[in-house]
C-alpha cells in the first residue's frame, strides 16, 4: 500500500466510523480523530519528502504509485508528489483539523455534516496527490460537489441562491476544464502511439503549438473560476458569505488553491508555448483581481463580505504570479497559495466565533470587543497583520517573493501591472486597521457584549494550530521555499524551451 493512498483512504474510514456513530459527542470525537490522524500522515510525509531530498534523490516525483484502472481509455490510478504537491497536502491538513474544532458546536444533522465536510476534504487530498489527469478531475469534481449541500443546508442568509449560484458557476468551469483535458488526451501522444492521462508523459511528448493556443484558455480559465479569477469570480463572496464557518475555511483555505494549483500544474506545464503567448491577456484579469478585490473589501460592512473579497484580491495575486513565468515569481505563488490559505481559514473560524458570540457581522454594530474576548481579539490581530504582509508573518514572505519575482521582468508592461499590484497591500492595509479600530478598539457599543465568554477549549485548538502554522512559515520559510524551488526545476525547463519555440515561430 502506497503512503498516499491513506490520504484518500483515512478519510473515507473517517466518514464510515462517523456512520456508526449514535451521539453527536461520539460524531465530533470521530472526525477530530480522523482528521488528526491525517494532519499526523500530513507531517510525516512532509518529513520523508525532506528526508528523500537531503539523501540526493532528484526524481522529479516521489512515492509514486501505478495501477491500471480503465484499460480502454488508458486511465490510471497514478500517485506521486513534488514538494509543491507535499506543501499544498500539508495545508489541507492544517485547514481540515482546524475547521474541525472550528464546527464543534454543530448540532443541527451533526453526522451529516461531518461526512460532507470530510468528503470535500478527500476530493481535495485525492487532487494534490494525483498525476493522471482523468483522476484529478474526479477528485476535482468530489471536492466541489459536496458544496451545494454544505451551503445549502447548513448555511445562512440566502442559502439557497448563494448554494446554486457558486455550484452553477463552478461547474461552468469545470466544463472548461474537461474540454481542455480530453483536448490534451487527444495529442498527449505522437500519431501511432498509444494516448495516455499520465501528465508526466504528456509533458515529455510536446502537445502542438496549434492546439496549445486552442486548448490553453479553456483550461486556464476552468481552473480560474475556481481561483476567483476576473470577471468570473462573483460567486465567491456569496459563497462565503453564507457558508458555515468550516466550510468558509475549507473553501477559501483550500478549495479556492486547486483552481491555481491546476493552472500552474496543468495549464502552464504542459502547454508552456500557448502560456507564453496568451499569459499578457490573463496577467491584466489578474491584476484586475488584485485591485478589485483590495477596493471591494473596503466598501463591505459585513465581516464575511470582507475577507471574501480580500480572498479574491490574495488569490488573485496567485494567478498573476504564475502568469510572470520565471522562478521566482513561481516560488512566491505556491508560498501564497499556503499562506493565504491558513490566514484566511484562521479569519473565518474568528469570524464564526464572534458571530455565535454577538449574533451580527455588521462592523458598525460592533466594537470593544477586545475588553470581553480578549483571547479572539488578538488573534484577529495577529491574522489582520498576516493579511497586510507584515515580517514575521507569512504574507510578508510570500507577497515579496512574488513582487521581486514579478519585477524581473524588464519591460514596461510587466512593471506597469506589477506596481498596480503592489498598491493592493496599502489598500489591504487601510481595511484590515479599519475593521480592527472599530471592531474591537473603543468602547463598548452593547451593554449584552459586556457578558461574552472568550474562546472555549476547542475554538483555542482551531485558532493556535493556525497561528502557529503561519508564525512557522513567516519566521523560517527557506525550507519550504527550497522544497518549492528543487520542484520547480522541470517547470523551467519546460518553459525555457518553450520560449525559444515560441520566438522561433514569431
Amino acid at each position: 500500500m502506497n503512503i498516499l493512498s491513506f490520504f484518500v483512504i483515512i478519510p473515507v474510514l473517517t466518514v464510515v466510523a462517523i456512520g456508526y456513530t449514535k451521539t453527536m459527542h461520539q460524531t465530533r470525537v470521530a472526525a477530530a480523530i480522523g482528521m488528526g490522524i491525517q494532519l499526523l500522515l500530513a507531517a510525516l510525509l512532509v518529513f520523508l519528502y525532506l528526508g528523500e531530498r537531503g539523501a540526493g534523490n532528484t526524481a522529479e516525483m516521489l512515492f509514486t504509485y501505478d495501477a491500471l484502472w480503465f484499460p480502454s481509455l488508458n486511465i490510471h490510478y497514478y500517485l506521486g508528489v513534488d514538494g509543491i504537491s507535499v506543501a499544498m497536502i500539508a495545508l489541507t491538513g492544517i485547514v481540515v483539523f482546524a475547521g474541525i474544532f472550528a464546527s464543534w458546536e454543530v448540532e443541527y444533522l451533526s453526522r451529516e455534516f461531518f461526512i460532507s465536510l470530510i468528503l470535500l476534504a478527500s476530493g481535495v487530498f485525492g487532487f494534490f496527490i494525483s498525476l493522471d489527469l482523468f483522476t484529478m478531475f474526479l477528485f476535482y469534481e468530489i471536492a466541489v460537489i459536496p458544496m451545494y449541500l454544505l451551503i445549502g443546508i447548513w448555511g445562512s442568509g440566502p442559502k439557497e441562491y448563494s448554494a446554486m449560484k457558486l455550484t452553477l458557476m463552478l461547474m461552468g468551469g469545470s466544463a472548461l476544464i474537461m474540454v481542455g483535458l480530453f483536448g490534451i488526451y487527444f495529442y498527449s501522444a505522437p500519431e501511432g502511439q498509444q494516448l495516455t492521462w499520465n501528465l508526466q508523459e504528456i509533458a515529455k511528448n510536446r502537445i502542438p503549438v496549434e492546439m496549445q493556443r486552442f486548448l490553453f484558455p479553456f483550461t486556464f480559465i476552468g481552473f480560474g473560476v475556481l481561483g476567483a479569477l476576473f470577471p468570473f469570480h462573483t460567486w465567491s463572496p456569496d459563497g462565503h458569505a453564507s457558508a458555515p464557518t468550516a466550510v468558509s475555511m475549507l473553501h477559501a483555505g483550500v478549495l479556492m488553491k486547486l483552481g491555481g494549483y491546476g493552472a500552474f500544474r496543468v495549464a502552464i506545464y504542459l502547454m508552456p508555448d500557448a502560456a507564453q503567448e496568451q499569459a499578457w491577456i490573463f496577467l491584466i484579469l489578474t491584476a484586475i483581481s488584485v485591485v478589485y478585490g483590495a477596493f471591494g473589501a473596503i466598501v463591505q460592512k459585513d465581516l464575511k463580505y470582507i475577507n471574501a473579497y480580500s480572498s479574491v484580491s490574495h488569490c488573485g495575486l496567485v494567478l498573476f504570479a504564475i502568469l510572470m513565468l520565471n522562478q521566482t515569481a513561481f516560488n512566491g505563488a505556491i508560498i501564497q497559495m499556503i499562506s493565504h490559505g491558513l490566514m484566511t481559514a484562521l479569519f473565518f473560524a474568528l469570524i464564526g466565533m464572534i458571530y455565535g458570540r454577538t449574533h451580527t457581522r455588521i462592523i458598525h454594530e460592533m466594537g470593544g470587543l477586545m475588553k470581553v474576548i480578549p483571547f479572539l481579539s488578538v488573534v484577529y490581530v495577529i491574522a489582520g497583520l498576516a493579511s497586510l504582509g507584515l515580517p514575521g508573518l507569512s504574507g510578508f514572505v510570500a507577497e515579496m517573493t512574488i513582487f521581486i519575482g514579478a519585477y524581473q521582468h524588464d519591460d514596461t508592461f510587466h512593471r506597469i501591472l506589477t506596481i498596480m499590484a503592489t498598491a493592493s497591500i496599502v489598500i489591504t492595509a487601510v481595511y484590515i486597521l479599519r475593521v480592527v479600530g472599530i471592531l474591537l478598539l473603543g468602547p463598548i457599543k452593547n451593554d449584552h457584549y459586556t457578558h461574552l465568554t472568550d474562546a472555549k477549549w476547542y475554538e483555542r485548538i482551531s485558532t493556535i494550530t493556525l497561528v502557529v502554522a503561519i508564525a512557522a512559515i513567516g519566521i523560517a520559510p527557506l525550507w519550504l521555499s527550497d522544497m518549492i524551488n528543487i520542484s520547480l526545476e522541470p517547470i523551467m525547463q519546460k518553459l525555457a524551451t518553450a520560449t525559444s519555440s515560441f520566438r522561433s515561430i514569431f
